[in-house]
């Protein structure tokens, strides 16, 4: 069950209107890096979780936050663009030219289509996206997932700040520009909490090792043409970031077999090319029989 509050988690207020940042913001409600996505990554994790309730309360507890900040960007859209019917008018009115040059680079459709309203779609108009949820039900392949989602997230809206000279904007994305700060943290110390990087890695951290081949577990693979060049770094010696491997740096090599296919499936309907070109005689006129007279 959830429950609401009519006042805002954090204050939104907007000195002067710019229907132009109106639509970047849309990019922190409804694109991949945006709050749309982190509050149903969070909820669905937590919907998902099995295991201790410490985690799905966790992830309830921060989900649940991120509705707050999807209604505060929203409101900061609406309070952007009061007022541009009236400037859309005007422009309208006094100027033949282009869509795109008459609006001043705001988007149509928070005039079309939502009334001077956010809506669920980034900065370029693009519906959200569900495919971007990420739930595997393994708590370590989440929390990774997480921090990434709050890194660009964090991302986006740092460069919102720097695009915006309006002080109540810039105070909103400073507040938050620190929560994303703390959700950062908050998944790393999750992935502590459940025994540190070399506890959980190689994740899933259930599947018996013996089962993979050890030979490549550990090797960078090189598919520099130029051939090999071991660099100076982490990743290419030395002991592997889990404990249990040595980093090595090989050349790439094809170690496999060149594929070879079946001819086409005849209900495929291929080109008749297709079914004479180089194949078994005897499955080739089998084919012959079925498709041609």
């Amino acid at each position: 069950m959830f429950y609401h509050d009519k006042k805002l988690q954090y204050q939104v207020r907007v000195e002067k209107p710019n229907p132009a940042f109106a639509k970047l913001l849309q990019q922190a409600i409804g694109g991949i890096e945006g709050e749309i996505r982190v509050c149903l990554q969070y909820l669905f994790q937590a919907w998902g979780s099995r295991g201790p309730n410490k985690y799905r309360d966790m992830l309830l507890d921060t989900g649940t936050e991120e509705i707050s900040h999807i209604e505060m960007l929203s409101t900061a859209v609406a309070l952007n663009l009061e007022g541009a019917t009236t400037e859309l008018k005007d422009k309208i009115a006094g100027e033949n030219a282009m869509v795109g040059s008459i609006l001043g680079g705001m988007d149509p459709r928070h005039v079309l289509s939502s009334g001077l309203a956010a809506m669920a779609v980034d900065a370029n108009g693009v519906p959200f996206n569900g495919s971007w949820v990420v739930g595997s039900g393994n708590i370590a392949a989440d929390m990774y997932a997480n921090v990434m989602a709050e890194s660009t997230g964090r991302v986006l809206a740092t460069r919102l700040w720097e695009l915006t000279d309006d002080p109540g904007m810039k105070d909103m994305l400073a507040f938050l520009i620190a929560r994303d700060t703390m959700h950062q943290n908050q998944w790393l110390a999750v992935l502590e909490d459940l025994g540190g990087v070399k506890n959980n890695l190689p994740i899933p951290n259930t599947f018996p090792e013996s089962e993979q081949v050890n030979e490549f577990a550990y090797s960078f693979v090189s598919t520099n043409i130029e051939g090999l060049q071991v660099p100076d770094a982490r990743w290419a010696s030395g002991p592997s970031i889990d404990g249990k491997g040595e980093f090595k740096y090989v050349k790439a090599e094809p170690m496999g077999q060149e594929p070879k296919l079946a001819p086409p499936d005849p209900q495929g309907h291929a080109q008749a090319e297709q079914m004479t070109g180089g194949m078994d005689k005897g499955l080739l006129d089998n084919i012959k029989d079925t498709l041609l007279p």
